[in-house]
């Protein structure tokens, strides 16, 4: 079946594709501003590839953009190896922006204090590394691979072999800059991951709900009027339980929400069902659907 571009499709494809390059240039200029504006004056690094390259600079003194631009290159290369060439060029053009940025684009020094430093330089950089994953492209080659690394070897999760490779990354900061610089390194390289992972994994932080229960149909309409929350609703089947329960055939309903709104859900189900069964499990990001929650009237 051949598919039809439609003007409304061809539209919503601008609109993503403009949308993947501004998170990308905000992901660059935040990323530079945490490393030109924080870390460099203080003499911390990052981990992955980028803390190597901040390592290399400040032992040899070649300037960091010209470090981050070729040791990131092997990394570009086989991300077009296992990835395709749109994700590399998009890629490529970030790590490039981002060491053009470093070079012609001036930043004040914020603060000198070593804390603030340590965690806003991370918070910086963390939040200019998860924009540009949400663009489509990565400013440190350090995933990509430990990606490839996992294919290779299984039984090593791109976790380990990232933890694996930052372990090595301020060991040897410990030794060629000082202790304390690399325990603060260590601090920046934990607030950009966690603001790696709260971008990447959604802002909204939902929860998934599924409920068990033979008033399923008064549980889904209070979900919808009650709550303004969408819901879906499919067949299953229950065993035997030990009251010998025969009525296998029962609808489940299934719903997202968020955690402020679990106690309101949680209060309603019981309200109507309190042998009601629920099961709940979190939701990194959702897209589509009534994920939003709809005016009450």
């Amino acid at each position: 079946m051949v598919q039809v571009s439609t003007p409304a499709t061809k539209e919503f494809s601008i609109i993503e594709k403009a949308k993947n390059v501004a998170l990308i240039i905000s992901g660059i200029f935040s990323a530079a501003l945490g490393l030109k504006g924080f870390l460099l004056s203080s003499h911390f690094i990052d981990g992955g590839v980028t803390g190597i390259s901040m390592l290399l600079a400040q032992i040899s003194g070649i300037p960091l953009f010209v470090l981050i631009l070729f040791i990131n290159l092997p990394f570009i290369i086989l991300g077009y190896r296992q990835m395709g060439w749109r994700f590399s060029i998009k890629s490529a053009a970030a790590i490039a922006g981002l060491a053009i940025c470093l070079a012609f684009v001036q930043f004040p020094d914020i603060t000198p204090d070593k804390l603030l430093t340590a965690v806003f330089g991370g918070v910086f950089i963390g939040v200019g590394i998860g924009l540009a994953m949400r663009g489509g492209a990565v400013l440190d080659g350090t995933e990509i691979a430990a990606l490839i690394v996992s294919k290779k070897y299984p039984l090593l999760k791109v976790s380990d072999f990232i933890l694996l490779l930052n372990i090595f990354i301020f060991a040897a900061a410990a030794f060629l800059l000082s202790i304390e610089s690399a325990m603060y390194s260590i601090l920046t390289y934990f607030a950009a991951s966690k603001m790696i992972d709260f971008l990447i994994s959604g802002i909204e932080q939902y929860t998934g709900v599924t409920i068990v229960s033979e008033q399923s149909e008064e549980i889904r309409q209070s979900i919808t009027e009650n709550l303004g929350r969408g819901v879906t609703i499919y067949q299953g089947k229950r065993g035997f339980g030990k009251r010998g329960d025969r009525s296998l055939s029962i609808d489940i309903v299934f719903t997202v929400v968020t955690r402020f709104e679990i106690p309101d859900l949680r209060k309603e189900v019981k309200r109507i069902d309190p042998n009601a069964f629920l099961i709940q499990h979190s939701i990194d990001d959702t897209e589509g659907g009534m994920v939003k929650k709809k005016p009450l009237h």
